[in-house]
């Protein structure tokens, strides 16, 4: 059972104390309740409806909710911003030609971070700690361009095996509805 961030843990023997507790300490500690009432699933590492779903690591958004998705149904790689980078093309190509993955769902969201953000960032980053990221930040200014430019990489990338079920969205965070983009327009 969750516990939600504003309701205290329940004390533990061995917990520390309240005054000094991290928010990973408090984590640990939901994990204790949750694995006191786990049982394994006896769940292959397959996704059951061979879907790999790319989307923004935003905390507003509960994917599994949002899709109806449950335990297994899907493999869920998320990044900011919700952009196709070389590591999502590497993630997408262990879930298709490993464990079986045939669709691609992308979703990006409205009131993104990245939407706010340029390559400035970097630069004021470099500037700040004396080394220079080897990561573009991938910011954007057009939710549907992107979605298209992320269409894109996944259907052009070599690496992918099935790139003929490649869907793009945008997620509404004050209305929980998808918007589906076309990759043409």
């Amino acid at each position: 059972m969750p516990i939600p961030a504003s309701q205290p843990l329940p004390p533990s023997a061995d917990s520390t104390s309240a005054a000094t507790a991290t928010v990973t300490d408090r984590l640990i500690e939901a994990n204790r309740h949750y694995a006191g009432a786990f049982t394994d699933p006896g769940m292959d590492a397959r996704p059951v409806l061979r879907v790999a779903v790319v989307a923004c690591m935003d905390a507003r958004i509960d994917l599994h909710a949002a899709l109806g998705l449950e335990l297994g149904d899907c493999h869920t790689i998320r990044n900011a911003g919700g952009v196709v980078t070389d590591d999502i093309i590497r993630s997408l190509t262990i879930s298709q030609r490993a464990l079986g993955t045939r669709s691609v769902v992308l979703i990006h969201h409205t009131d993104c971070g990245l939407l706010s953000l340029t390559e400035d960032f970097r630069h004021e980053l470099a500037a700040e700690v004396g080394q220079r990221p080897t990561w573009a930040v991938e910011a954007f200014k057009d939710l549907d361009e992107d979605i298209r430019q992320s269409m894109q990489r996944v259907r052009t990338s070599p690496f992918l095996l099935h790139t003929d079920d490649v869907r793009g969205f945008v997620f509404d965070v004050t209305t929980g509805l998808l918007r589906e983009i076309d990759p043409q327009d």
